[in-house]
C-alpha cells in the first residue's frame, strides 16, 4: 500500500495512492496523523473518500510524506561505498545527527538556496524509514514491526556550514531544502536491494543498491530506540551512497538552475528545481 499527503486549497489530507487515483482518508490531515492511530493500516485500506485522479494531481500538490514529524534522525556514513570515498573506516556504531521538520519539502517542490549558503550545496539521495508504532528499546522483530514503510529523501547539505565545526548539524537542516516523498510504501511491499539513483540535470551522479547499507533499517530502529523513544511518523534518513559532489575531484555542487532528481526502485521519483531563495 502507498500512502501520501496531498495539499488541498485549504489544508492537507492523507491519501491512499492506488493505481489510478489518490483516495482521501477522511479525518486525517496527513500521513503522520494517520500513523498516530494504531489501527492506521485498516483505516487506510478501507478508506473511500474523495478520489483524485493521479493524472490530475499537480506535481506541487504532493506534500512531504510526513510534513511535521516529531523527529527526523539522520544517519551518516552508512553505505560502504560512500564511507570508502570519504576515506573512512567502517563504523562500529551508527553516526547520528538531527534535522528539523522545517527543512522538509515535497517531492516536486523547489530547493531554495539562501544567498549566504549557496556555494557548496551537495546532494545526498537516501532511503527514508518511517515509523508506524512507538519503539523504545526494541530489537529484532519488534524493531521491524515498528516500521510503517519507506520513502525517498534527499539530505541536501550545505558543506561549508557542515564543516565549520566537528558537528554536522548546522549544514544539514537549512529550511526548505530536503525533498521527502512522493509517497510512503508500506514495509510489506518493499524489499531492500533496488537501485537508489540521484541525477543532476539528467546526469546520474549516484547509483547504488539499497542493500549496501552497513546498518539496515531494523538495526537502525533498534539502535536509536535505545537512546530515545521513536514515535509514529518519525523519520530516519538512513544515509547516502557514494557519488556525492563534495568527494569528487574537483568537487561539484548544486547551483540555481539545476534540477535534482532522486529515485529508489519501488518508491517513486523526486524532481526538484534548485532556485535562489527569495
Amino acid at each position: 500500500m502507498k500512502l501520501a499527503t496531498l495539499r488541498t486549497a485549504t489544508s492537507t489530507v492523507a491519501v491512499r495512492v492506488d493505481e489510478t487515483a489518490a483516495v482521501e482518508i477522511d479525518g486525517y490531515t496527513d500521513v503522520g496523523a494517520l500513523l498516530a492511530n494504531s489501527d492506521w493500516r485498516t483505516i487506510a485500506t478501507s478508506a473511500s473518500g474523495t478520489r483524485h485522479t493521479l493524472d490530475a494531481i499537480a506535481p506541487q500538490d504532493w506534500a512531504p510524506v510526513v510534513p511535521n514529524p516529531s523527529k527526523v534522525v539522520c544517519v551518516g556514513l552508512n553505505y560502504a561505498n560512500h564511507i570508502r570515498e570519504m576515506g573512512r573506516e567502517l563504523p562500529e556504531f551508527p553516526t547520528l545527527f538531527a534535522k528539523y521538520p522545517e527543512a522538509l519539502i515535497g517531492a516536486n517542490d523547489e530547493i531554495a538556496l539562501p544567498a549566504h549558503a549557496a556555494d557548496h550545496v551537495d546532494w545526498e539521495g537516501e532511503l527514508a524509514i518511517v515509523l508506524g508504532a512507538p519503539a523504545r528499546r526494541v530489537s529484532g522483530d519488534e524493531a521491524s514491526a515498528a516500521i510503517a514503510g519507506y520513502a525517498v529523501l534527499n539530505d541536501v547539505t550545505m558543506r561549508d556550514y557542515q564543516y565549520r565545526s566537528p558537528e554536522w548539524f548546522q549544514g544539514k537542516t537549512f529550511e526548505n531544502t530536503t525533498p521527502f516523498g512522493p509517497y510512503l510504501v508500506t514495509a510489506d511491499e518493499f524489499t531492500l536491494g533496488g537501485e537508489l539513483r540521484t541525477s543532476v540535470d539528467n546526469e546520474v551522479v549516484q547509483s547504488t543498491p539499497t542493500d549496501d547499507l552497513v546498518f539496515d533499517p531494523k538495526a537502525l530502529v533498534s539502535y536509536i530506540s535505545q537512546i530515545f523513544t521513536l514515535k509514529p511518523g518519525d523519520v530516519i534518513a538512513s544515509g547516502t551512497p557514494g557519488g556525492v559532489g563534495h568527494a569528487r575531484k574537483p568537487a561539484r555542487y548544486l547551483a540555481p538552475g539545476n534540477v535534482l532528481s532522486t529515485s529508489i526502485e519501488g518508491l517513486g521519483v523526486q524532481r526538484n528545481a534548485v532556485v535562489t531563495e527569495q
